[in-house]
């Protein structure tokens, strides 16, 4: 059975002890911590001591790459990131999930593959690029990062999927699975109902099935795959009005994943098999085809 976990970022703007105790009580396996201006998510004894509190061990770290903890851990980027699998390593977390570097940090951004890879070396844990978008401002594109926002495109050796990025990108999340290929490693588990080319402005990051992602059809495949990686909720539950409705939002949330990861299959062919989804694959390719012909309109 896959892990899944939940981030942080899921309650969102509560204290870090909120998601411990409650990724305990909505039943997850696990939690991510996302590095943030709260000392508490910076802190190794302080998160371990609350993994013990709530018996919920840490999956992964999510390094300071918003523009919001711009100035956590200081400005250097290596250093940001050296800190990030610091901590994963303290706390037993895996994983550390990463974005590309923002364009305007050319520095970072030329030695970022060689960073990521020998940092994910040096600390013994898996450095997972995240698939981000393309920016627009007054409607015209902005190359926001670099070297880009597709981490398919990079030469790096793990990935992060996120719904909620590819759906704002106008990617298809399982087409974009298929081409991450064994390099995909982590998963955050969201949706998103639709591209900037559709007007959408905002990463939504819905509860999964309430966007157009088709986010039952990758989680269905990787349990078809045996794939040994990480899903996380990375929900926004900010509208919710009471703790009981946060609450009901991340059981619906896990309770989906579950459901589409733990079915049973007998359709499984060994690992790295796609020999039992060949409908998901045709649609897949008809999807990608359809995305690459002219606008004959």
């Amino acid at each position: 059975m896959i892990r899944v976990g939940m981030s942080t970022s899921c309650v969102y703007p509560l204290a870090t002890e909120h998601t411990f105790r409650l990724a305990r009580l909505a039943g997850y396996d696990g939690v991510e911590i996302m590095v943030s201006n709260d000392e508490g998510t910076q802190d190794a004894d302080a998160l371990l001591a609350l993994s013990a509190k709530y018996e919920m061990p840490i999956m992964s770290i999510h390094a300071p790459v918003l523009l919001l903890t711009h100035f956590v851990w200081g400005r250097d980027p290596q250093v940001k990131l050296e800190k990030s699998a610091e901590l994963a390593r303290a706390v037993g977390a895996t994983a550390v999930v990463v974005h590309p570097p923002f364009r305007w940090q050319a520095t970072y951004a030329q030695d970022f593959l060689r960073m990521v890879r020998q940092t994910a070396g040096v600390y013994g844990v898996e450095v997972a690029v995240e698939n981000m978008f393309p920016w627009k401002v007054r409607g015209k594109s902005l190359k926001a990062y670099s070297p880009g926002y597709d981490p398919t495109l990079m030469d790096c050796d793990s990935m992060t999927l996120d719904f909620s990025h590819a759906s704002l990108a106008g990617r298809d999340s399982l087409e974009l699975a298929l081409a991450m290929g064994t390099r995909l490693r982590h998963v955050h588990l969201c949706d998103g109902s639709g591209s900037q080319d559709e007007g959408q402005i905002f990463d939504e990051h819905l509860l999964p099935g309430y966007g157009r992602e088709p986010v039952a059809e990758v989680l269905e495949y990787l349990a078809a795959q045996n794939w040994t990686g990480q899903v996380v909720a990375e929900v926004n539950t900010r509208k919710a009005r009471t703790e009981q409705e946060r609450l009901n939002m991340l059981r619906e949330t896990l309770d989906f994943a579950k459901a589409k990861l733990g079915a049973e299959s007998t359709v499984h062919r060994g690992r790295g098999s796609t020999a039992g989804y060949p409908g998901l694959l045709r649609r897949a390719g008809r999807r990608a085809i359809t995305a690459l012909r002219p606008n004959d309109r």
